[in-house]
């Protein structure tokens, strides 16, 4: 898969949140979104995953036949979008049959982030931090080539980090994307970064405002 982006720009709320992004992304390679709260890096992520128009540019993808850009992607966002009254391996089973593409087994994923033993525990009784490896994991239960992840090292402890670190290498060993909004280093070695400014004069929508066309 091949992702390029031309001259972007995004409008929010009448205002102008950023403009003139451009980048290209090819098998393996990954791209690490950073700027200050606000500048944009969540409304980036929302427009490749189609939950936000974009005010101009072109978004191109190649080397996926007939698939739409959203079709081809997972993504992480703020928010977890897990059914608190669910399990964690009921959770991921829905997505596995909703996004299609069966990769691992929902018990497995789990594993491999450290939560095999919630499997069957309602999503509600997991801490943060665990609610946050079993929406990773939601990566793990379908193939599809680009992983879009906001902020996806929030919540998690330093051995977590660790293992986000090692499924993406993975991932992107195979011939997968990346592109990651961060504030801090994700372990992305060779990874492209993209910073995304700000014009004064017109300031920009809060990130709090951004999540909600994010998820």
């Amino acid at each position: 898969m091949r992702l390029s982006v031309d001259d972007l720009a995004c409008r929010r709320s009448g205002r102008r949140v950023f403009a003139g992004l451009t980048f290209a992304l090819g098998p393996g390679e990954a791209l690490a979104v950073t700027g200050r709260n606000g500048a944009g890096k969540s409304s980036l992520l929302a427009i490749l995953s189609g939950r936000l128009r974009p005010d101009a540019g072109r978004i191109a993808v190649d080397g996926v036949g007939e698939l739409t850009l959203p079709e081809c992607l997972h993504a992480v966002g703020h928010r977890d979008g897990l059914k608190s009254a669910l399990t964690a391996g009921e959770n991921l089973a829905f997505a596995q049959r909703m996004l299609g593409a069966p990769r691992l087994a929902p018990r497995d994923a789990l594993d491999r982030l450290g939560l095999g033993h919630a499997h069957d525990l309602p999503v509600a009784y997991l801490s943060a931090g665990q609610r946050r490896r079993v929406a990773l994991a939601r990566l793990l239960v379908c193939h599809r080539p680009l992983w879009l992840l906001d902020e996806p090292t929030a919540a998690l402890d330093t051995a977590s980090q660790a293992v986000l670190a090692a499924l993406m290498a993975v991932h992107r060993a195979g011939g997968g994307l990346v592109i990651a909004a961060t504030h801090q280093a994700l372990g992305l070695d060779g990874a492209l970064e993209l910073r995304i400014g700000q014009d004064a004069a017109e300031p920009a929508v809060e990130d709090a405002a951004e999540a909600e066309d994010w998820l």
